[in-house]
């Protein structure tokens, strides 16, 4: 009994000593919004300092939400390096005569995060410049470059058309998502769709409403339901809302890309039926055609500027070869490299879309500093939101001292929020920030977010 007395003793002295060695303004910020000390892990420091100026529950395993996605874009640009891309192949055993192809036509994928819409017509413009028109064979779609991932898009959250749902594929198709513009007309609402596959109908049910207002959560309001050849939209969308992008997944990739395939190549003038299976290329199939991504220092940014899960994805099993174990074990390999011990380290998926994701405000600073350090830092930073001016950043901190001042990356899950980056201090001191908050009333924290920036920017000590 004295030996739990003491224990509650000390958590309460460490609890109160923490609480002290907050700046002011962030303990009133997470007093007010009902978060205790307890359950924040923050750490601050100058990019060149080898200790951190302000540590609280540093070493705390947390779940880090997107922020760890800095691990996983990190370690892709120092194992792979920034100009790495990503081929996507189309290839073929058959002669080519007169332009037909007398047997199946491959579509092989290396994981490719950005294989999209536009990089699939351009490849199939090739294609017909090259004197393909008529395919006799089937398409054979080869996404074998990753092992079989199980993967249910609704056992996150139950949303399985949210397009931050879609799982990895080495033949991705524009992140397996159709994009929907809503244009409210004075008959009603018209829907444009692009990608569109051929053979799916869009059934519009959608009605529009009177509503004054546009509310945030307007998506809320409707629903899709895709079947095996239509798509039903129904519900109440505001006129005031004008118009409206809704990106939406729940169609299986390879029905999508399929689809789209088939209706491209009839738009440019060749010759299909129609038909394809999954499959794998054979050895002695010859190149006709390739698309090539963007290098990997722009997939970064479109992955930490917008927080895109499913490209990290993409990349997090890139790491392994398509393996996930490898994928840790290439992660686990190269911190050892580095001297980084992380020890609380919990990987799942590398995006941080995840319940089981761990890490500490320590290991996340301390990455960021060899960040700092890396000849592909600039690559790195840039790729980090800017505080008031753009991605997942651009409608906070606006009007705050450290707007512009600041490449931050943010995490956001039920109960979790984050922020790890750079602050540039207006002495012209460059600090690394991280701050995570694990508690039900998290989606309060921003206001402590935003005072420290700001006491820190100010120039705090």
């Amino acid at each position: 009994m004295r030996r739990l007395c003491a224990l509650v003793c000390l958590a309460c002295a460490l609890a109160a000593q923490a609480q002290e060695s907050l700046p002011a303004p962030v303990a009133a910020a997470l007093k007010a919004a009902g978060i205790p000390v307890s359950a924040i892990g923050l750490v601050v420091q100058t990019v060149e300092a080898p200790q951190p100026r302000l540590a609280i529950n540093a070493h705390q395993a947390m779940n880090p939400a997107s922020l760890m996605k800095l691990v996983t874009t990190f370690v892709a640009l120092e194992s792979l390096g920034p100009a790495a891309t990503f081929r996507t192949e189309a290839l073929a055993t058959a002669p080519l005569e007169g332009g037909v192809l007398e047997g199946d036509l491959f579509l092989r994928g290396e994981g490719d995060p950005k294989f999209t819409h536009e990089r699939l017509w351009r490849l199939l413009r090739e294609l017909r410049g090259r004197g393909l028109k008529t395919i006799r064979g089937e398409l054979v779609l080869d996404a074998t470059a990753f092992a079989p991932l199980p993967h249910d898009p609704a056992a996150f959250d139950g949303k399985p058309e949210r397009p931050y749902n879609v799982g990895p594929d080495a033949l991705l198709f524009n992140f397996a998502a159709i994009t929907l513009t809503l244009v409210p007309e004075h008959g009603g609402l018209r829907v444009l769709a692009e990608p569109w596959p051929e053979g799916l109908l869009l059934v519009n049910r959608l009605r529009l409403s009177d509503a004054k207002n546009c509310p945030s959560d307007w998506r809320e309001a409707l629903s899709a339901r895709f079947s095996a050849n239509e798509l039903v939209l129904s519900g109440d969308f505001p006129r005031a809302c004008q118009e409206k992008r809704w990106h939406l997944a729940g169609l299986p990739n390879a029905v999508l890309l399929a689809g789209t395939f088939t209706r491209l190549w009839r738009e440019l003038g060749g010759e299909f039926s129609g038909r394809w299976r999954e499959g794998v290329t054979p050895a002695q199939a010859r190149l006709l055609a390739a698309s090539e991504s963007p290098p990997l220092a722009e997939l970064v940014r479109d992955i930490n500027k917008f927080s895109n899960n499913v490209m990290a994805r993409q990349l997090y099993l890139k790491l392994g070869a398509g393996q996930t174990a490898q994928a840790e074990q290439a992660i686990r390999q190269w911190l050892a490299k580095r001297g980084l011990e992380f020890p609380e380290l919990v990987l799942d998926n590398g995006a941080g879309l995840s319940r089981r994701e761990r890490l500490s405000a320590q290991s996340l600073a301390r990455l960021l500093a060899t960040a700092w350090a890396s000849p592909w830092m600039p690559e790195f930073v840039s790729s980090l939101p800017i505080a008031a001016l753009d991605g997942t950043v651009k409608k906070k901190f606006n009007g705050h001292a450290a707007a512009g001042q600041a490449h931050l990356k943010t995490g956001s899950l039920e109960g979790v929020r984050g922020l790890a980056g750079y602050l540039l201090d207006r002495n012209g001191r460059r600090w690394i920030v991280v701050f995570m908050v694990n508690h039900p009333k998290a989606q309060e924290a921003q206001a402590a977010f935003d005072a420290l920036l700001e006491w820190l920017w100010q120039g705090g000590w």
